[in-house]
Parts: C-alpha cells; sequence; structure tokens
C-alpha cells in the first residue's frame, strides 16, 4: 500500500478532526508508566489521558466540512514530504499556565528547528481552507492531564505541590517518519481517534 494512501472513508456530517505526531509504542510504554506515578501522588482532581491516546498535536482542526477534509488528505502529503525525518527528545514535567496554578499537566518535548517549519507550513495550509490562526505561540508538549474546572483553590494547590515532588528526567526520543490527520470522537467512556490519511516525511 503506498504510505500516503488516503482511507476509505465516507464523509457525511461534519468531522472533529486535528492533524498530529503518534508516539511509539515504547514511548506510549514510558508515558503509561510516568502516568501511574501522577495517579499515585494525584488521585482526585485531574482528567488523565490514556497512554495509547497521547500524541503531538500540530493543529487542531475542530469541526470540519467533508469537503475541507477530502482536500487536506490530499495536500497534507505534499507538504509533509518536503521535510526530512527527524528526532525528538522527551521528558520534563511541566504545566500551563506554570506549575504553581496547573490547569494543564504535560511531558516536554524538545525538537529541531524542522518541527516549527513542518507546524508553520501546515497552519499555512489550513488558513488558506478557512481555518484560523492558534490563539497561542506552537509550543510543542505531550498533554497527561486537565485539572477538572470545578477543582477547588485548596484542590488546585494540592496538586501543585505533588507536581513540585515529582521529577520526570529524560524518557526517550522518538523518530519523527509521519503526520497523520485524525478524526476524533468524543465518546462517553472517552476520545476515540482513528486516522484518516497518513502523510510520510522524507526518510
Amino acid at each position: 500500500m503506498h504510505p500516503n494512501h488516503l482511507l476509505e472513508w465516507e464523509f457525511m456530517d461534519a468531522i472533529r478532526s486535528f492533524i498530529a505526531i503518534e508516539l511509539s509504542p515504547e514511548m506510549q510504554a514510558q508515558l503509561s508508566q510516568v502516568l501511574h506515578k501522577l495517579k499515585e501522588q494525584i488521585p482526585t482532581g485531574v482528567r488523565w489521558v490514556p497512554a495509547g491516546s497521547i500524541h503531538l498535536t500540530l493543529k487542531f482542526l475542530g469541526e470540519s466540512s467533508p469537503n475541507n477534509i477530502a482536500i487536506l488528505s490530499k495536500s497534507l502529503p505534499a507538504i509533509v514530504e518536503r521535510y526530512a525525518g527527524f528526532e525528538l527528545s522527551i521528558g520534563q514535567l511541566g504545566a500551563f499556565p506554570n506549575l504553581r496554578r496547573p490547569r494543564v499537566i504535560w511531558v516536554g518535548v524538545q525538537a529541531p528547528s524542522i518541527l516549527s517549519e513542518l507546524q508553520h507550513s501546515i497552519e499555512r495550509e489550513t488558513q488558506h481552507l478557512g481555518y484560523g490562526p492558534e490563539e497561542r505561540s506552537f509550543s510543542p508538549h505531550l498533554t497527561l492531564g486537565r485539572v477538572n474546572q470545578n477543582a477547588s483553590p485548596q484542590e488546585v494547590s494540592q496538586i501543585a505541590a505533588a507536581l513540585s515532588r515529582l521529577t520526570i528526567h529524560h524518557l526517550g526520543n522518538l523518530l519523527v517518519e509521519k503526520v497523520v490527520l485524525f478524526r476524533s470522537e468524543l465518546l462517553p467512556g472517552g476520545a476515540r481517534y482513528t486516522p484518516i490519511a497518513k502523510a510520510m516525511l522524507k526518510i
């Protein structure tokens, strides 16, 4: 099968979607261990992301028309194949807006400049299709969990204290060989992510 082959889809309704880099099973296993440690220290107040669902988001598209999805499925390979494969270094615990007032808990991603260049190219392409620019500048990270919106100030302080006690060192490197356009379905048991199209980097 050609690596840029578009999966057979029947686009009917608006599709919630995003463009991202998948993690290897080995990196998912490392993050599963990190999540286990975090859950021991923070048993309540955070909605944790299953390790198998963690990815590096390059562009969140939201609700997209079937036509836009079809266009992106065809245009994404032409964008991505201009860039050579590269490695990411993954490690270190962080939070947005900061560790003292955590709302989003993440693991950091150290990347060569090619990642930003790739993300900017994808950003330009999606803007041509009518998607708005990101409100924040691109800051690569892997989201592990989100603090509940109804968490009390005391609960947030307890979460912050637990995060300050934890140290997440270098977890390993990730070889990036492809970019994936995902469909996102919000189900009662959590989000389900399904690949729609895959675009290979130049290896």
